[in-house]
């Protein structure tokens, strides 16, 4: 009897794990080790980001729609600094990896120094020009007032999230994710407390709606980076930073380069496409836009989850080629991108079941429920793909085969999001009706984006020509 459970228990092991169970559950343990902190910390980051909208919700669906219109802008900002933090991870991986301990602690300095230099840039262009760049997102009427304070508010934060991410951009490429997970937590719990001070003006508090919520948000900011100094520059860090002048060195300034252009025209790609897509929805009229902006709440649950989950793969195959070990890095892959498949099936279900009850923790307009309860049951299927994407596009940046990865971006997001979104918003969905492809219609080019781009860098893996790529 005992022999038959456990012949049960090791092919259900050899099911779950994928055969070699045995060899590697080591790695599993490993793995999970990095990415549930990761992946708890981007839930985290998204459900107080969801609180946020619902706390703005109580205002109005414009005050939702302008807090939306903020956030592709603010991902552009952020482009060149979120370029050196994907340098920054990958050096330091490797430099772990081959036991350069004195490389990866003048890593840390050198892009500590570079993102404050872009910090102070970003933070006057965000605060001078918001009103111009508000219209360009599509602002209105309705928005634009509320738009325009909210931008102006959280562009004082540039400069505390572009140092935070920095040190935590360094932590995971040691694999250390429970810092970063720390540092958010901290931030989270001060913008979610500042939120219900300052929105409705509660305990004594003004009463100043978008703007409270802008400045609880600012505030969790600076906390962040305070947080993520003091684990940087404690007498245990594996950094031990001091806040100075660094040493530039040619070796780390030319693999920060190598990366983060690569990065950043990934992230202009990216965030082009993003824009577009929101101009095309924010031309469909604020109730649509704002249920555009629930769904996109929610179904950052999937990708904070992916992105936790690859923050493993990001370390271990960064580790692994920086030790001259391209079989385990293959083998990290696999194992990562295992893990997602089984988190993506749970989120599947959950929002399957709770769809309803997720839109209306937004909102109690019922245009806006409707169109947002439509939006997620497209979704729902997406979430396999869309985490395989992820988990794929993590680990060759892990890697350094960054430039693959943005051309995927631009095929999928650039090019057929933007494409997609008009085509089913526009000339189809007259013609079908019962399909709501006013909500929908965003939600079915995610769809398709995501088994593009999932396709495109699952070929890219199998091919293993990331595993000669060489940061120099």
């Amino acid at each position: 009897m005992t022999q038959g459970w456990r012949a049960l228990g090791a092919r259900a092991r050899r099911f779950l794990l994928g055969g070699e169970a045995a060899s590697l559950m080591p790695m599993y343990l490993g793995a999970l080790a990095i990415a549930w902190p990761a992946a708890l910390e981007g839930m985290l980051i998204s459900v107080i980001s969801s609180i946020d909208t619902m706390m703005v919700g109580t205002i109005s669906p414009a005050a939702i729609a302008a807090v939306g219109l903020t956030s592709q802008p603010r991902m552009v900002m952020l482009i060149m600094v979120q370029a050196v933090h994907v340098g920054t991870t990958a050096i330091v991986a490797r430099r772990r990896g081959a036991g350069d301990e004195r490389g990866y602690r003048s890593c840390l300095e050198q892009s500590m120094y570079i993102s404050l230099l872009l910090g102070l840039f970003i933070t006057a262009v965000g605060f001078f020009l918001a009103a111009p760049i508000m219209r360009l997102a599509g602002a209105n009427d309705d928005t634009l007032g509320m738009s325009v304070s909210y931008f102006q508010i959280i562009a004082l934060g540039f400069i505390p999230n572009s140092l935070q991410l920095c040190v935590c951009a360094a932590f995971r490429g040691l694999g250390k994710t429970k810092v970063t997970m720390v540092t958010h937590m901290i931030s989270n719990v001060v913008n979610l407390v500042f939120n219900y001070l300052l929105i409705g003006g509660n305990f004594g508090f003004p009463r100043l709606g978008v703007r409270g919520a802008a400045i609880a948000t600012l505030l969790g900011g600076v906390a962040a980076m305070g947080a993520a100094l003091w684990f940087a520059t404690r007498g245990d860090s594996p950094f031990r930073y001091r806040v100075r002048r660094p040493a530039f060195d040619r070796v780390t300034l030319s693999g920060l380069w190598q990366v983060g252009a690569s990065s950043a025209l990934e992230a202009f790609f990216l965030r082009a496409g993003f824009f577009v897509t929101n101009l095309i929805i924010a031309n469909l009229g604020t109730a649509q836009f704002a249920a555009y902006h629930i769904v996109s709440q929610v179904s950052m649950l999937s990708f904070t989850l992916g992105d936790g989950i690859s923050a493993a793969g990001v370390a271990m195959v960064g580790q692994s080629l920086g030790a001259g070990n391209e079989e385990r890095a293959k083998r990290s892959v696999f194992v990562v991108r295992r893990i997602s498949v089984y988190a993506s099936v749970a989120l599947m279900l959950l929002m399957f079941f709770f769809r309803r009850d997720l839109a209306d923790l937004f909102t109690d307009d019922l245009v806006v429920i409707g169109a947002a309860t439509a939006g997620l049951l497209v979704v729902i299927p997406s979430l396999i793909p869309q985490n395989a994407r992820v988990v794929y596009a993590g680990c060759l940046r892990g890697a350094g085969d960054v430039r693959y990865v943005a051309y995927t971006s631009f095929v999928g997001v650039t090019v057929l999001r933007p494409l997609l979104t008009w085509l089913f918003c526009f000339p189809l969905a007259p013609l079908f009706p019962a399909l709501y492809l006013q909500a929908t219609g965003p939600w079915f080019s995610f769809l398709l984006d995501a088994f593009v781009r999932s396709k495109l860098l699952a070929d890219r893996v199998k091919s293993g020509r990331w595993t000669k790529t060489e940061l120099r």
